[in-house]
């Protein structure tokens, strides 16, 4: 299911935003003007599928630290709010069904049995757009959970659902909730990567258990056993071996199963032996990463990067531009960058126009971006 579309509000430095998502979106902005907090958001997204969405904002500095910083409207209820859109035009080659995820996370009220700053759920939604018009498959306010099942009849379900924990995670009867069930399965195949840790002791560097991976995990320490796949399962390196030569003219790489681990080796020209991954340089192997998130068996449906040139050499940026044009042709891609380098590097591979995300008035926009969610082309 592509995603058309994402509304964020009441997020850190974000007090409203609605824009559109495309094949390859690139949102590129200086340090502090809050362009990590959209890709934040995601990741808040795809927490909210496998039911850790306020265990994630505990992790972040708890639901203060999350909610909107500026000027607050007295009387209304503090919300964050984070909706995701799959809509008509991404459907129309497959004949599949537009639909939405809303989710509505704020404070406790008072007298309320929870922690006194818990993070809560208040309300979600899904919604498909079927014959026309609008259907609400599932709503939830507060415990309560309105679901419509299999033969779209509703039901009603009292005190279903902890204020800590999502509805889409927690009602998992794929033939009685299809609609739900494809939601959920959709967010949780988002892969989200914000780093790759490189020092001495990173499990990148260290051999993992030669089991078949298709898809880089979030932090990279499968990474052995992604490269492996397409050389001893699928057979074929030849895309791989081009994207190494390109970035690295003339090393190859190397990568099998040796008993129950995989591992995996550079060569190089100049150097009469192979490096293992203990040995390789950290710009490399952040470069290996990205290369393993990019090329895997099977992709994702939606990868997002959070400053993926971070510690790359700036020989590498043409390189890892084609990287990314070239998985753009087969999933979504979502690049939040502050290289200026990089975002033109994308536009010359694709075409794709960057965002630039700018800070006015203390609050993140998008520049060129309408109040009604459409860019106005320059």
């Amino acid at each position: 299911m592509p995603l058309s579309s994402i509304d964020i509000q009441g997020y850190r430095s974000v007090e409203r935003l609605h824009f559109p998502v495309d094949q390859l979106s690139v949102f590129v902005g200086e340090n502090g003007v809050g362009k990590t907090n959209l890709y934040k958001a995601l990741s808040l997204l795809r927490a909210a599928a496998d039911g850790t969405a306020t265990h994630a904002i505990a992790e972040e500095g708890g639901v203060e630290s999350v909610l909107w910083a500026g000027k607050r409207k007295r009387g209304k209820p503090v919300r964050l709010i984070l909706k995701a859109r799959f809509d008509e035009m991404a459907f129309a080659h497959d004949g599949g069904v537009p639909q939405s995820y809303e989710l509505e996370i704020g404070l406790p009220k008072p007298l309320q049995a929870a922690f006194s700053i818990e993070p809560l759920i208040k309300e979600e939604r899904l919604t498909v757009h079927l014959g026309g018009r609008d259907v609400v498959m599932m709503e939830r306010t507060g415990p309560a959970v309105t679901l419509r099942n299999e033969e779209g009849k509703r039901e009603v379900h009292s005190n279903a659902v902890l204020p800590s924990e999502t509805a889409l995670s927690a009602f998992r009867d794929a033939a009685r909730y299809p609609e739900l069930e494809a939601m959920r399965r959709e967010l949780l195949d988002w892969r989200l990567y914000h780093d790759f840790r490189t020092d001495a002791g990173s499990p990148i560097r260290q051999p993992c258990h030669a089991i078949t991976t298709p898809t880089l995990s979030t932090d990279g320490a499968d990474l052995a056993a992604v490269l492996s796949t397409l050389s001893v399962i699928r057979q074929d390196t030849v895309d791989l071996a081009a994207a190494i030569d390109d970035a690295f003219p003339g090393a190859a790489l190397s990568a099998a199963d040796h008993g129950s681990h995989c591992r995996f080796e550079m060569e190089y020209p100049d150097i009469p032996r192979p490096f293992g991954a203990h040995e390789l340089s950290d710009g490399t192997l952040k470069y290996l990463c990205l290369l393993g998130a990019l090329m895997g068996y099977r992709l994702p449906s939606f990868i997002a990067f959070n400053e993926p040139e971070a510690s790359l050499h700036p020989k590498l940026i043409a390189p890892l531009a084609r990287l990314i044009a070239g998985a753009a042709q087969n999933t979504q891609i979502w690049i939040v960058t502050h290289s200026d380098e990089l975002a033109d590097a994308l536009e010359d591979e694709t075409g794709k126009r960057p965002r630039r995300v700018i800070k006015k008035g203390g609050a993140t926009g998008i520049e060129g971006l309408s109040l009604l969610g459409q860019f106005r082309e320059q």
